[in-house]
């Protein structure tokens, strides 16, 4: 027990602290959301590059490239909805330095050693994945779409794509949470291997089967099209591969640090 700073505290002092935790967490979100909010519209903008550049990709005039909304208050509450997202992304490092704030007093010093890295690199990953969303599927989706369109000529009426605001918010959230939530794989496998739950072997055996769960998973999260379905599996499988690979360095430091621990114990009975 010397490894441990912080002395056991009564479980009033732990609800109090943890009250404590949350309204720094609120208020951060809530601080972040009243600024988002403010610049609802221009982030709003921002989300609709990626349809500009899917407009650009199917060769039509990106000047008449809209989107509508066919209830009074939909924009209102889409715009809501983009404050509400950004401002999570935003006090994301304050509501994660305060989870481990509170988390941190009770774990061994090697164990917040070992924590701390996968809580910065937990939304470095996420951030990836939203990048990803970002600068290249989300375009490649819309561009899938847009291409469906049926030209005066090309049938008895002209079909075209008028998305509404919400419906895209709603297909560019799905998606950035998708791959967010994808990207952390090789932080979920190297913890659990660090704890010894899960092993690189076991891992490489599985593998087929994880092939199949990706392609389920896929489907399930992102909407019907076999492009961005296929776009999430694929880097779901590359990220599994990137688990096995940094579980098996975990097991390498793990056999290396009980190499030497054994011969620092050899040498203590030599000595005696």
């Amino acid at each position: 027990m010397s490894d441990i700073d912080d002395k056991p505290q009564p479980l009033v002092e732990h609800l109090v602290e943890l009250r404590s935790r949350l309204i720094w967490s609120l208020g951060a979100f809530f601080v972040a959301f009243i600024v988002c909010f403010f610049f609802a519209k221009h982030l709003f903008n921002l989300l609709v590059i990626p349809y500009k550049w899917a407009v650009l990709w199917a060769h039509l005039d990106v000047t008449k490239a809209e989107l509508i909304y066919t209830a009074p208050q939909e924009f209102f509450f889409t715009q809501v909805k983009v404050s509400m997202f950004c401002a999570m992304v935003v006090s994301f490092p304050v509501i994660a330095a305060q989870v481990y704030k509170f988390v941190a007093p009770g774990l061994y010093k090697n164990e917040r050693a070992a924590f701390l890295p996968f809580l910065i690199a937990s939304p470095v990953l996420f951030l990836m994945g939203a990048a990803l969303v970002y600068f290249f599927f989300t375009p490649m989706v819309m561009w899938f779409f847009l291409a469906m369109q049926q030209a005066p000529g090309q049938g008895d009426v002209a079909i075209s794509l008028m998305p509404k605001v919400s419906e895209y918010l709603s297909l560019i959230m799905s998606l950035v949470f998708a791959f967010g939530l994808v990207f952390q794989l090789p932080v979920v496998t190297t913890l659990l291997a660090r704890v010894g739950i899960l092993e690189s072997k076991w891992l490489a055996e599985k593998r087929k089967y994880f092939i199949v769960i990706a392609f389920i998973a896929a489907a399930i999260l992102t909407p019907p099209d076999p492009m961005s379905q296929i776009g999430l599996a694929l880097p779901t499988i590359l990220l599994y591969e990137v688990s096995i690979y940094a579980a098996k360095l975990v097991e390498r430091g793990r056999a290396k640090a009980a190499a030497s621990e054994g011969s620092s114990s050899t040498d203590v009975d030599a000595r005696d």
